[in-house]
């Protein structure tokens, strides 16, 4: 994950924060609003370690796969369609409904099946 998923879709990453770090107060986190530097000094403060451990903690939370839930938040539908167009080659169109090859209409043969 990058932060600045984390920072922009915050309110969708505060329940995955919360069962990370169970301990700190949700309010406190939600009032961060994503802000990392904030959010860093806050879970140095709370766990009563210095800022550059409580960094490396964070950075450890970042490497891991991206919650489903948090993926998957409707606040984060526009960004995850605008993700998709990286998938798409160079000079295709992305609304191409494939006509151009002729066989949208027709039928296809059973599989295992020559027609």
């Amino acid at each position: 994950m990058k932060w600045n998923d984390v920072a922009s879709h915050w309110s969708s990453f505060v329940p995955q924060i919360m069962t990370r770090w169970p301990e700190l107060d949700e309010n406190e986190v939600i009032a961060i609003d994503g802000d990392q530097d904030a959010f860093v000094t806050y879970l140095a403060s709370f766990k009563d370690q210095d800022t550059v451990t409580a960094k490396s903690e964070l950075d450890e939370w970042l490497m891991g796969e991206q919650p489903a839930d948090a993926v998957m938040d409707p606040t984060r539908d526009n960004s995850q369609i605008s993700a998709t167009t990286e998938n798409i080659p160079a000079g295709e169109d992305p609304s191409d409904d494939d006509r151009r090859f002729g066989d949208d209409l027709a039928p296809q043969p059973p599989i295992d099946r020559t027609g």
